[in-house]
């Protein structure tokens, strides 16, 4: 076996989102903070993050999450997400594959029930209750970063679809939210190819239309991905709504995306439909859920803003070795349509 710079991945999922690990064969990047850590990083190593997730080596509906040293005091380690695309601040499923695969291999210590650890990310640090027993991680439960809206009730121009009533809210990514009912869109399974190709449109138009920007880091800017919510019900007296998110290129989260899931927080509290400390459940479009609460509102800058809560879990699914075979003619992988839908 002829493989150059062997990784060592553990492989999982959260709620139905794919998340591998790297645990070893990657040295941390340079930087004073993770965020810069995480710039340097796509600036220098993009390669790295092409040979894991394109094809042959990967698939398109995963991500990837390295492991660093922590820089914030007190954390116990860093994590920088790389998606197909982007490089996110923070990623809520990513995180809860991260946190799941560092108490369960050993590289932080478990204590029952509940141990706690502190993700410094480079959208801030992340405080995280494992759920813990019998040596296994029940479920993770995390408090994000402070999320907020940016921009209500605007309308946008959509090629192919018209005007458009979005919002646009931060949750660790930026967000273009879009009620799918005004779109005809129940989020069931047979809609995802649909869902796909109508967010990916939105999202390039939101971006152009509605500038957005962090008000704390001028870094974090441009709208990521487009999230599209379901109408809430009451089940058993809590506060029930499906969504869909659609990461770029082109494909669905599997999970009900706590990023996505944070910034709907941040609208639904501005909208004055859910209140601090008021459950909330967030459902995927494999109906695997995430239980959430606002702990408390902040402000970000001048901004208003909010801090959830979520809780979902993850699985361990297995550990893999990676490398490039010196002849290997995609050394980067390489990426078609069929299945990286563009």
């Amino acid at each position: 076996m002829r493989l150059g710079n062997i990784i060592t991945v553990v492989g999982a999922h959260a709620e139905g989102e794919v998340g591998r690990v790297i645990t070893g064969g990657v040295l941390p990047p340079p930087g004073s903070t993770m965020f810069e850590r995480m710039s340097n990083f796509e600036r220098e190593h993009s390669g790295l993050r092409d040979m894991l997730l394109s094809d042959p080596r990967g698939s398109v509906n995963a991500a990837v999450n390295l492991i660093t040293p922590p820089i914030t005091e007190g954390a116990h380690f860093g994590m920088i997400v790389m998606e197909s695309e982007h490089f996110p601040p923070m990623s809520g499923s990513n995180l809860i594959c991260t946190a799941t695969v560092a108490l369960e291999t050993g590289m932080v210590a478990m204590e029952e029930p509940i141990t706690k650890v502190r993700v410094d990310t480079p959208a801030g640090l992340v405080e995280v209750d494992a759920h813990c027993e019998g040596g296994a991680c029940k479920r993770i439960t995390f408090r994000n970063v402070p999320s907020f809206v940016m921009h209500r009730d605007r309308q946008i121009e959509v090629p192919g679809i018209g005007t458009l009533r979005v919002d646009v809210a931060y949750g660790g990514m930026i967000y273009c939210l879009v009620d799918a009912a005004d779109l005809g869109l129940s989020l069931g399974r047979d809609e995802a190819r649909d869902l796909v190709s109508l967010g990916e449109k939105i999202k390039a138009a939101a971006a152009a239309q509605l500038p957005s920007m962090h008000p704390e880091n001028p870094g974090i800017h441009t709208i990521n991905q487009t999230g599209f919510m379901g109408p809430i019900s009451l089940d058993a007296g809590v506060k029930t709504s499906k969504n869909a998110v659609v990461v770029s290129p082109g494909r669905l989260d599997r999970c009900p995306c706590g990023t996505g899931t944070s910034a709907r927080l941040a609208l639904l509290h501005a909208r004055g439909d859910l209140r601090v400390g008021e459950r909330f459940r967030h459902l995927s479009i494999l109906d695997t859920v995430f239980e959430c609460r606002i702990v408390t509102t902040c402000e970000v800058g001048s901004t208003p803003g909010v801090v959830p809560e979520i809780t979902g879990r993850a699985w361990l699914t297995g550990v893999s070795q990676y490398g490039v075979d010196p002849d290997d003619p995609f050394p980067t992988g390489y990426r078609l349509a069929d299945t990286w839908f563009k």
